[in-house]
């Protein structure tokens, strides 16, 4: 990944993963019942094969799903992929990192996510929302629930009437690495 937020989950992705080729990602994809896949990081847009990998997975008729820290320019990820974006926030300690004319190459099935650590972060998002109004699917607001509890978030959203999800990292509630 291109960025170093305070909070990472994910820190095995600053450095090199492994190489797989193309055709090697398509045979493990194909090995699960599915027709969604999420493209995932680190930063996806940062591999140098995504666009191929990109085709190949809509020429399987495959959705994707690209989750993108939104520091990279989406202008080219084509608009059959829907993208959740990142918007990061004050707490993240990489507010300047996300890329504002990112937000003209979002569509009305994409998503943005918001990761909040405190009520700045929340008070931020809000104005974020009010001022560039973005035209997307689903918002998500997702509390670091190591400082933010998710019911203090939910009763600030109810109580703004607030037209987002509360997204909780399943995979860490479930006990998934």
């Amino acid at each position: 990944c291109n960025l170093r937020c305070v909070y990472c989950d994910t820190q095995y992705a600053f450095g090199k993963g492994k190489s797989m080729a193309i055709s090697s990602i398509m045979e493990e994809v194909k090995k699960y019942p599915c027709s969604l896949t999420e493209i995932t990081g680190g930063e996806p847009l940062l591999q140098e094969d995504v666009d191929a990998l990109f085709e190949e997975l809509h020429k399987s008729s495959y959705k994707i799903l690209l989750e993108t820290n939104g520091a990279i320019s989406l202008e080219k990820v084509p608009d059959y992929v829907i993208k959740i974006v990142d918007v990061k926030t004050p707490g993240s300690g990489m507010v300047d990192a996300f890329l504002k004319d990112n937000l003209d190459y979002l569509n009305d099935k994409d998503e943005l996510k918001f990761v909040l650590t405190d009520k700045n972060d929340y008070q931020f998002a809000l104005s974020f929302l009010a001022q560039y109004k973005p035209k997307v699917n689903i918002i998500h607001f997702s509390p670091l629930t190591e400082v933010l509890e998710p019911k203090e978030l939910a009763k600030w959203m109810l109580k703004d009437g607030i037209k987002a999800k509360l997204t909780l990292q399943l995979h860490k509630i479930i006990g998934i690495e």
